[in-house]
């Protein structure tokens, strides 16, 4: 076994790393960015060595760094955790000429399935199924547009390097093909380096359903299959172990083919086969077909590890170390039910927008897994995945574990940032889900209800004021005869808060900008614990930072600003018709000049943040009037891109 392992990663996988690294007693060193300098996981290591600047490209992309990197502290390999130079057969070998262990596949391996169409290839001749398609080397526009044609609409553009739902987009139409080819083409270019695509067939009523495997170069074991169907842009949102409505016959069947695909490339480490299945019929042993392999270890891997309380990191560890396969077919079983929710930083109703900030209170509750590379206090910052945490639950039954992730993310405390919260809880609540009836699409079905925020409730507005004043111990301030009322206004909301004492508080709720009287909300019996607030009736928890005030009614995070009254009479004027950008980003693409005619919702800009693409429309029919953005800008967030003027009449 080695006594130290480099971790060429950061965040939630490079902790996760660690956690297991020191349960086996082996050292490790931490490679970290500018922006990282105080992440968990440089704290978390034995050592750190600072490898750049904040950029990916700067740093977590540099391999040559991270192996000078081990080669001064002494390392013997490099865990690659997932993402960066994981899949990335040059730097394997950068590596092993280094004389260093790489915890993980051969070059060799990474590159026969680094590239979608030449894996499909290689699957059928191994006699595993795969997805009608195009996966050819020719890359002309109207030669791939009359591919698509052949396959029949709709089809999925893929781009044929990488993976995360990076780079692929599902055309309805032939109208739309050329469109969706260019932003495909472009996010593969900036996310692999490689604009190459294939078309596929698209499944009318897909799942997507993944094998975990492994191997030790010559042999492979299977280690059960992940249902990753709730997926929103292609990127996996609630993952479960075991697939619902999984059959003897059809787990036999595709975990066959998953080990068939494995030793077919003589694959060392972990590794997961994914297949799209036909949902439309039940699960059948002939409905499944080969998309491609992740050859390294999978954001979801812990609902695999809950059902077969398998230690997936201590078996790479104990296999590239030159160990042979901890565990035969014969010794791997499933025990119950687990799912795992990725919590974001992200806006879901305005289209699951990135977004970025200090998280000012962090919290999970007892009993639940929560695997998370940020502390309350870390900033989400534009240069990397936004992730938060994973919650993972393990029960008897899925009925069980559902409960217990549901409830978990209801008592989650996340402030400073937005963040899918509230869409995860109302996932786990979606009458589909819970009656296990998955597929790919059923985010984009019923999204305007699954992102819908609600309006908060009296007594939650009640509860915010009681909170932004300060006065929940009832000791700020007296007055002689009568009690106290204290007067706070939050966003268009004057709250009078009346101190009777005693935990005992009349609060009257003005809605300024509908003119109306009063709501008066009498709350009684308060009681504050840390970020809990009990009174006669109900509890929340409640998160004060500065001019911000958050109250969690179960997961639905209900925001607060307090606002000065003076500041609002100076901004009573501003405004004007700009499209501004939504997070910090990079501009790829304008599709329109200064005194041009525009139509509300015409797609004007297309920007990158953090590895995806968005599109900004105009907001209303006009005349632009001036434009900021250029190609290849970097902006910030907030940034005023190009404002607009009426037509004439």
């Amino acid at each position: 076994m080695f006594s130290k392992i480099l971790i060429a990663n950061r965040g939630e996988i490079a902790c996760r790393v660690i956690e297991t690294a020191r349960k086996m007693g082996v050292a490790t060193v931490a490679v970290y960015s500018d922006a990282d300098a105080r992440a968990k996981h440089v704290q978390m290591a034995d050592e750190a060595v600072h490898i750049g600047a904040s950029p990916v490209g700067e740093s977590y992309l540099k391999g040559d760094r991270i192996i000078q990197a081990a080669r001064d502290t002494g390392a013997q390999a490099i865990h690659p955790g997932y993402g960066f130079l994981s899949e990335n057969p040059d730097f394997v070998d950068a590596v092993q000429a280094a004389g260093l262990t790489f915890i993980g596949p051969s070059a060799d391996a990474i590159r026969a399935m680094g590239l979608k169409d030449a894996a499909k290839k290689l699957m059928e001749e191994a006699g595993v199924p795969v997805v009608p398609g195009y996966h050819g080397a020719e890359q002309d526009a109207d030669f791939l547009a009359a591919e698509a044609d052949k396959i029949g609409y709709p089809v999925l553009i893929k781009a044929r390097a990488g993976g995360g739902g990076k780079g692929m987009r599902k055309i309805d139409t032939p109208a739309g093909f050329k469109a969706g080819l260019e932003g495909a083409q472009r996010e593969g270019q900036a996310s692999f380096g490689d604009a190459a695509v294939l078309i596929e067939k698209w499944i009318t009523t897909p799942r997507h359903i993944e094998m975990q495997v492994f191997g030790d170069g010559t042999q492979a074991v299977h280690l059960f299959e992940r249902d990753c169907s709730l997926q929103r842009r292609h990127q996996k949102v609630i993952e479960e172990a075991p697939a619902p409505g999984m059959t003897d016959e059809m787990r036999s069947a595709m975990g066959a083919a998953a080990v068939k695909a494995a030793e077919a490339i003589g694959y060392s480490g972990a590794g997961t086969i994914e297949f799209i299945v036909d949902g439309s019929d039940g699960l059948r042993p002939d409905g499944f077909w080969f998309m491609e392999m992740n050859t390294r270890l999978q954001v979801e891997h812990p609902v695999t590890e809950e059902i077969t309380g398998i230690d997936l990191v201590e078996w790479q560890l104990r296999v590239a170390s030159g160990e042979p396969l901890p565990a035969g077919q014969d010794d791997i079983s499933i025990s119950g039910h687990a799912f795992e929710a990725r919590l974001y930083a992200e806006d879901a109703s305005k289209g699951f927008l990135p977004a970025t900030g200090r998280l000012g209170a962090l919290q999970f509750p007892d009993g639940v897994r929560a695997d998370s590379g940020v502390r309350a206090g870390d900033e989400i910052t534009p240069f990397y995945d936004p992730m938060i945490a994973k919650l993972i639950t393990h029960g008897p039954t899925r009925e069980v574990a559902l409960g217990q992730l549901r409830r978990a993310l209801e008592q989650t405390v996340v402030a400073g940032s937005v963040t899918n919260l509230p869409f995860l809880a109302a996932l786990t609540r979606h009458e589909g889900f819970a009656a296990g009836e998955v597929d790919t699409g059923l985010i984009e079905r019923d999204q305007a209800a699954l992102t819908a925020i609600p309006d908060a409730p009296a007594d939650v507005v009640a509860i915010a004021a009681i909170a932004a004043l300060g006065v929940a111990d009832g000791q700020t301030g007296f007055t002689l005869w009568t009690p106290l009322t204290h007067s706070v206004t939050l966003d268009d909301r004057l709250v009078r808060v009346t101190v009777l004492g005693g935990g005992d508080f009349d609060v009257e709720i003005d809605v300024l900008n509908e003119g109306q009287g009063g709501q008066n909300v009498p709350i009684r019996g308060l009681v504050t614990t840390g970020t809990d607030i009990r009174y006669e009736g109900g509890s929340y928890r409640v998160v004060c930072e500065n001019d911000i005030v958050t109250v969690f009614d179960r997961a639905v995070p209900h925001v607060f600003t307090r606002i000065d009254p003076l500041s609002r009479a100076a901004e009573a004027g501003a405004g004007g018709d700009v499209l501004i950008a939504p997070m910090p980003g990079l501009i790829k693409v304008v599709n329109t000049e200064a005194g041009a005619t525009v139509t509300q919702g015409d797609a004007l800009i297309v920007m990158e943040a953090m590895k995806m693409e968005h599109t900004l429309t105009a907001p209303r029919d006009g005349i632009v009037a001036q434009l900021a953005a250029k190609p290849g800008g970097q902006v910030a967030d907030g940034d005023v891109l190009l404002s607009l003027e009426p037509m004439e009449e």
